[in-house]
């Protein structure tokens, strides 16, 4: 009894990793769709920089580099902050001083 209970118990472990491991294939292949390069029309850039730049006390400049980043990239990470690893052409556009263009 005790070798069926505890192959039973096995058996139900692996089907919740794989179950697990499918869910998060398909989250990220989901993410990357909605947020990565490319995904956005230049029309879309105006709310998702709004989206993006909500929280900050700097609005105006926000606004003005993410529409500028959104226009060359296509994209805009998810989020208010962070998150520009999703983007790549928005991480890595730097000023001439090396610092982050886009916001």
């Amino acid at each position: 009894m005790a070798k069926i209970v505890s192959i039973f118990l096995l058996a139900l472990f692996a089907i919740s990793m794989l179950a697990t491991t499918v869910l998060a294939a398909n989250g990220k292949h989901h993410h990357a769709k909605k947020y990565g390069p490319g995904s956005l029309k230049p029309s879309q850039c105006l709310p998702q920089c709004t989206r993006r730049c909500s929280k900050t006390q700097y609005h105006k400049p926000c606004m003005f580099f993410c529409q500028k980043c959104c226009n060359k990239c296509l994209c805009v990470p998810p989020g208010t902050y962070g998150n520009k690893a999703v983007c790549p052409c928005y991480n890595n556009w730097k000023t001439k001083e090396g610092g982050p263009k886009c916001p």
